[in-house]
């Protein structure tokens, strides 16, 4: 039987693919504030504002490839049982081959009723010739259709889920986020006692002991820890 890894992973993993994080000092917050366009206020406020945002945001992505990083990590699977944990809401873990991926804060490439965020009949998954929702598009059940992301201030509905497979790993990596802040915090108090846990980033973090630090980007970390692993 394969061991089993999973991965936590946050936006340092995907800026090496070019895409912008929001929180830096060049971040995408400086030029849309998080209260216009990432909140269930903000939609109710300008619904046609986050549509296009958001339409934005799935161009640009479409325009990037998986990086060095992504691809390692899919690569893993050779070996491993390999779970993503992402807190990202881009599709470049599935682009790159990682099979089992759980979204933690919504998928852009998704849209949904505005009535029924979860209900699986009124989502729908936008390709790169078709990424664009025109506002004021209706879902199925007669509602706005919106971006299926998880806005601040809603609920995460898969946190249990990912919750359950920290709880039974074997290694537990986490990459290119913070480990003093939601959800990484939260997930670390699931893993088992004497389960091995990396962090790949290049900032430095007050850690334990247990917790084996790489303290390089996602893509040359993943080199290191490859080679480790494998």
């Amino acid at each position: 039987m394969k061991k089993k890894i999973v991965v936590l992973t946050g936006a340092g993993m995907s800026v090496e693919s070019g895409l912008r994080t929001f929180r830096d000092a060049d971040g995408l917050w400086e030029e849309y504030p998080v209260q216009q366009v990432a909140t269930h206020e903000g939609w109710e406020a300008n619904p046609t504002l986050v549509t296009n945002f958001y339409n934005m945001l799935r161009k640009k992505c479409w325009g990037v490839k998986p990086n060095e990083g992504h691809r390692l990590l899919a690569a893993l699977e050779e070996k491993y049982e390999v779970t993503v944990v992402t807190q990202n809401v881009d599709n470049l873990h599935e682009q790159a081959g990682s099979t089992k991926v759980i979204h933690l804060h919504g998928e852009l490439m998704k849209v949904c009723s505005s009535r029924d965020v979860d209900n699986p009949r009124f989502q729908q998954t936008l390709t790169p010739d078709n990424c664009e929702i025109v506002p004021g598009t209706k879902a199925g059940d007669g509602s706005l259709l919106r971006p299926f992301i998880v806005f601040f201030g809603e609920a995460v509905p898969l946190i249990s889920v990912a919750a359950e497979e920290a709880q039974t790993a074997d290694i537990f990596i986490v990459i290119g986020t913070s480990l003093n802040v939601y959800p990484a915090a939260g997930l670390l108090h699931y893993v088992r006692p004497g389960v091995p846990i990396y962090l790949i980033d290049p900032n430095p973090v007050s850690a334990g002991s247990e917790v084996k630090q790489i303290q390089k980007g996602a893509s040359e970390g993943m080199r290191e820890l490859t080679q480790l692993l494998m």
